[in-house]
Parts: structure tokens; C-alpha cells; sequence
């Protein structure tokens, strides 16, 4: 178990490769959000989890089996893990982060899932519902310039 990393996977690293060709940019593992997430769009106010179906078990899916031997030690292990997962999301949609979760087996047909992330990340949703008015700056005169004259 001491080779299952949690950052940099090949999984993580293809949903990146994904984004990044969708235009979207990034922020790597913030450890200041609940669950340190995989990737985070501030500007579009959504994180990404990308999850391995058996680590967090994939309701259905084939790949989230459970080990024959030592279950005693598995099960837990497994309960802890998707509790854990459900308390980060929640905690982070109070915060009012968009919550996506990419599940392993999904990377299968990548046209699908571009499809799906780009759906769901939308637009920006800082400023939606603002209205910004137009803001004149104390050095620039109130009226249209003037003073200079075209010369040609």
C-alpha cells in the first residue's frame, strides 16, 4: 500500500489533461479546502475529486471489490473512506463550492466525460447575479476628451 499515492495519479493526471485542453485552468490539492480537493476552479467555484472506484467504492461498479482475505480490516477501512468522502462534499457545497466527482472507471471513454465536465463547470459563477455597474476612475475627466486635435 505504500506505492497507492493520492496525488499525481494517472487518473488525476488525464482528467487535468482534459480540462486544460477544454480551456479551463486550474489550482492543484488545495489544502485549505475540505478534502484537500484534486483540482480546483476558483473562478468557476467547482472542485473535482477524481476518485478510484475501489479505494472509494463505486456503487456498481465492477473494479470496487473487496478483498477475500483480511476483511476485518478492509470493510472498515472502505466505511471510513466513503463517509469521509460524503462529509467533504457536503462541507465544501455549504461553502458553496460546485462538487464533481470523476470516477476511475469513467476515463474509459474520455470524448463522454469531456462532454460531461464541460457541462457541468458551465460558466462562472462568482458573478453571476451581480450587476456591475460601470465605474468612472478619478483621473478620467467626466466628458469625452477633447483637447486633442487629428492632425492629418
Amino acid at each position: 500500500m505504500r506505492l497507492v499515492h493520492s496525488r499525481d495519479t494517472g487518473p488525476e493526471k488525464i482528467v487535468r489533461t482534459l480540462l486544460h485542453g477544454l480551456g479551463f485552468r486550474f489550482r492543484l490539492h488545495r489544502k485549505d479546502l475540505p478534502g484537500n480537493p484534486d483540482i480546483v476552479l476558483p473562478k468557476y467555484s467547482t472542485v473535482v475529486f477524481v476518485h478510484g472506484c475501489f479505494w472509494h467504492r463505486h456503487a456498481g461498479c465492477p473494479r470496487a471489490t473487496t478483498p477475500a482475505v483480511n476483511q476485518e480490516y478492509w470493510l472498515p477501512k472502505f466505511e471510513r473512506t466513503v463517509k469521509r468522502d460524503r462529509r467533504n462534499v457536503s462541507e465544501l457545497q455549504r461553502q458553496g463550492w460546485h462538487v464533481i466527482v470523476v470516477w476511475e472507471c469513467e476515463l474509459r471513454d474520455r470524448e463522454r466525460l469531456a462532454k460531461r465536465l464541460k457541462e457541468a463547470i458551465g460558466r462562472p459563477r462568482r458573478f453571476d447575479s451581480i450587476d456591475m455597474p460601470s465605474l468612472q476612475m478619478a483621473a478620467e475627466p467626466a466628458k469625452p476628451y477633447e483637447g486633442a486635435k487629428d492632425e492629418r
